[in-house]
């Protein structure tokens, strides 16, 4: 029986530009690197109050990196959006979409990692 999600891997093929990304845009912890049995790098990083961690691999044996349109997303919870989105621009990771409100009253908003993966940015509704 499944306890609980542990970790989300996401390969691509600039690793040092996307841990910077992780690290520097979305404000993550790095919590380990590594390199697996197969030679796969490997960093894993933190949101601040989460359990789960996301698990970035770089493995070039695998082919190229190929992200298809709206495939897959993270989505983190910010406090507000315009502020993360004016210190993401600034380091050149401008909104891709939004921010909209959503019809319970949250702010959502989108913006490209690196390697074409997207982060989803949600700023809850006040209650």
């Amino acid at each position: 029986m499944i306890k609980k999600l542990l970790h989300t891997r996401y390969r691509v093929k600039d690793l040092d530009k996307t841990v910077d990304f992780y690290k520097n845009v979305l404000g993550l912890e790095e919590t380990s690197r590594s390199t697996s049995g197969r030679g796969s790098q490997l960093v894993f990083f933190k949101a601040p109050g989460s359990e789960e961690e996301i698990e970035i691999c770089k493995f070039d044996e695998s082919g190229p990196v190929q992200v298809g349109p709206d495939l897959t997303h993270l989505a983190f919870e910010v406090d507000n959006i315009e502020e993360f989105a004016r210190l993401a621009a600034a380091k050149g990771y401008p909104l891709s979409d939004g921010p909209h409100k959503s019809g319970s009253g949250s702010v959502i908003a989108f913006l490209d990692a690196p390697e074409g993966y997207e982060i989803e940015l949600i700023q809850r509704a006040k209650s």
